[in-house]
Order: C-alpha cells, then sequence, then structure tokens
C-alpha cells in the first residue's frame, strides 16, 4: 500500500475530496500515531507559483487580456464626467469578468499562478474604479490615491473571502500601507525626502506608521500560522505571503535609521537586531519573514552604506546559508530552551517529545 504523503492531502484539499479543517485534522492525527520526528522533511514551508508552463501560458494569456481591454476603455477617463463614470463602469464589468474567470481557474482547475494573475488584475481594476470615481469628484492628487488604495483594499477583501488565493492577502497589506499614508498626507504633512518615510529621526509619522503597521501585519500572519500549524492549508500560505510584507515593514525602519547614523555602535546594534529577527523567525519556523527582512537589508546595504556593504552582506549571506542548512536541528535545541509561553503549543512542531506532550 503507497503512503499518504502531505502533498496528497494538499492535492486533495485541492481538488476538494477534502476540507481545510479535515485535512489538518488527518495530518494532526497521523502525527500523533507515528510521531513528528520521522516527518521532520515534510515541515517546510509551502511555497508553490505555478504547477506547470501551461499555468504560465494562461497568465500570459490574461496579462494580455487584460492590457487589451483596459486601452480599449482607458480612453474613456480622459475629459467628461461622462467619460469617468464609463470608466468606473468599465472597471465593475471588468471586476465581474475576473470574478466569472476566478470560478473556473480558482475554484474549479485549482491553478496557482492563474490565481495570482486573476487577484493582482482585480486590484488594479478595482483601482481603476476609485481613480475614476475621485477624477470625477475633482479630488486632488493626494485623495485620489488614497480613495483609490482604500477601494482596491475593500474590493480585494471581498476578493479573498471569496476565492481564499493566498497571495490576495500581499495585496491587501499593500493596499493598506498606501491608505493608511495616503491617509496621513491628507493635512498637507508631505515627506520632504523619500527617505524620511523610514527615517526616526525625520518630521512625521510615517516611520512610526510602517513600523505600527508592520507588527499588525505580523500579528495577523502568526495568526494564520497558529490555526494552521502542520501547514497543509491555505491559511498557513496566506500567513507566508503577510510574513514577506511585514518584515520588511518592521525592518525598514530600524536598519535605515541605523544605519543612517554611520557609526560602528550603529552596526553593532544592527547587527543585534537581525539576529534577534533570525531567532524570531527560527521560533515560529518562518524562513520567509527572515529572508524578507535580510533581503531589505541588503538592498539598503547596498544603497546606503556603500564601503562596507560588501562585508555586510558577506556576514549575512554566511549567516542565512548556516541556518538553511541547521534550521531543523537549531530549532529543536532553541524550542527545548525556551521556556512555556502563550502559543508555543500551537507553533508548527519541532519533535516527537513535544507531539507526545501535546496528546
Amino acid at each position: 500500500m503507497t503512503d499518504i504523503t502531505r502533498d496528497d492531502i494538499r492535492a486533495a484539499v485541492a481538488a476538494g475530496t477534502l476540507t481545510e479543517a479535515q485535512a489538518a485534522s488527518l495530518v494532526v492525527l497521523a502525527q500523533q500515531r507515528a510521531g513528528v520526528r520521522a516527518h521532520m522533511s515534510g515541515l517546510d514551508e509551502p511555497f508553490e507559483l505555478f504547477k506547470g508552463f501551461n499555468e504560465i501560458f494562461i497568465v500570459v494569456g490574461l496579462t494580455i487580456l487584460y492590457l487589451g481591454y483596459a486601452g480599449v476603455t482607458g480612453m474613456t477617463l480622459l475629459g467628461t464626467t461622462q467619460g469617468y463614470i464609463l470608466g468606473m463602469v468599465y472597471a465593475v464589468i471588468g471586476m465581474g469578468g475576473v470574478i466569472w474567470l476566478a470560478r473556473y481557474f480558482t475554484l474549479t482547475r485549482r491553478m496557482v499562478a492563474p490565481s495570482i494573475a486573476l487577484a493582482i488584475i482585480f486590484g488594479l481594476l478595482a483601482a481603476q474604479f476609485g481613480f475614476a470615481f475621485a477624477a470625477m469628484l475633482d479630488m486632488r492628487t493626494p485623495a485620489t490615491l488614497t480613495t483609490a488604495a482604500g477601494l482596491s483594499a475593500v474590493c480585494l477583501s471581498g476578493y479573498y473571502l471569496l476565492f481564499r488565493v493566498p497571495f490576495t492577502v500581499a495585496l491587501i497589506a499593500l493596499s493598506v500601507f498606501a491608505t493608511t499614508f495616503g491617509l496621513a498626507t491628507l493635512g498637507g504633512n508631505f515627506p520632504s525626502d523619500p527617505r524620511d518615510i523610514f527615517l526616526l529621526s525625520a518630521d512625521g509619522p510615517f516611520a512610526l506608521m510602517t513600523i505600527l503597521l508592520g507588527l499588525v501585519g505580523l500579528i495577523i500572519a502568526l495568526g494564520f500560522d497558529m490555526s494552521d500549524p502542520h501547514r497543509v492549508t491555505r491559511r498557513a500560505a496566506s500567513g507566508f505571503w503577510l510574513h514577506v510584507i511585514a518584515a520588511p515593514a518592521i525592518v525598514n525602519t530600524v536598519a535605515l535609521t541605523l544605519f543612517d547614523t554611520g557609526t560602528v555602535a550603529a552596526q553593532l546594534l544592527l547587527t543585534g537586531f537581525i539576529a534577534l529577527m533570525a531567532l524570531f523567525a527560527v521560533v515560529i519556523d518562518r524562513r520567509s519573514f527572515l529572508v524578507a527582512g535580510v533581503g531589505y537589508v541588503v538592498a539598503l546595504a547596498i544603497t546606503v552604506v556603500e564601503g562596507q556593504a560588501f562585508f555586510i552582506i558577506l556576514i549575512l549571506g554566511a549567516g542565512l546559508v548556516l541556518l538553511g542548512a541547521q534550521w531543523e536541528a537549531l530549532r529543536r535545541r532553541v524550542m527545548h530552551a525556551l521556556p512555556r509561553f502563550p502559543g508555543k503549543d500551537r507553533l508548527p512542531p519541532y519533535d516527537l517529545i513535544q507531539q507526545e506532550s501535546a496528546s
């Protein structure tokens, strides 16, 4: 008899044979019977952008279809009030078309890449509706951008409730960021330099807002993770994409502020901060959180630090390689060393001892 793997269970969920709740319960039962240690190789983060080249083929077709639709209907956004109304009508028609296509590619065929592409197109059409609506009311640029971003966030939230495409969570998070920043500029509070958005020493609320939004995103991502510690449902994939957005939001302000001081003490503090990030990523078992944060630090090192950038990149690269090679073993030691804390038993399992104590 062939053993059923975690990929088989995910395929059953995708095909509708099992519900997400049934799949999670089945994995928990199987690991309680066999022990988690024998299945440690299956506890990696689920990550899938496409299942085959046919999905890429369909994505190309969807992209061309959207560009053609935008080109044919885009001229109606110019000039008269009637044009703006038509722009909103065409946006609504386009969103309806996306929902119709998603019912086939997302719900029936369970395709990954086309589902992501359709979510992006839906967000763009929602933004188009917001731009046309704001233009009809003769709003100024900050209010127009805020309106478009806010409507995108609302519409994408509804889209996620309909189709549960995990990547949609990342789009919602980006829309919320844009909406929040837009609201902060409505009173005329514009950053004089793009760096002011991330510098704690700069005037304005943007740096603090970035950290707070990142922390909110992280909390929501942890909620997804703890609802599916075995990572077999779309909740875990939704948490993955939210970690990808939340980590740079938390890191950018801290890293750029420390880089901007240019002192050795600041660089040591940044090293300690990244080490804490790595420890946190190991505890929650999210490589995506660490990679997204460190990737942002590398980008800042290249653009800001200049002379010492490659030394910093060398250290970060060596650290990631070491963590990747010893992640599971290191996580077991860290989790055993940590005392019990709220939610520890809802994190991904790390060995047989934890599973037996939870049984």
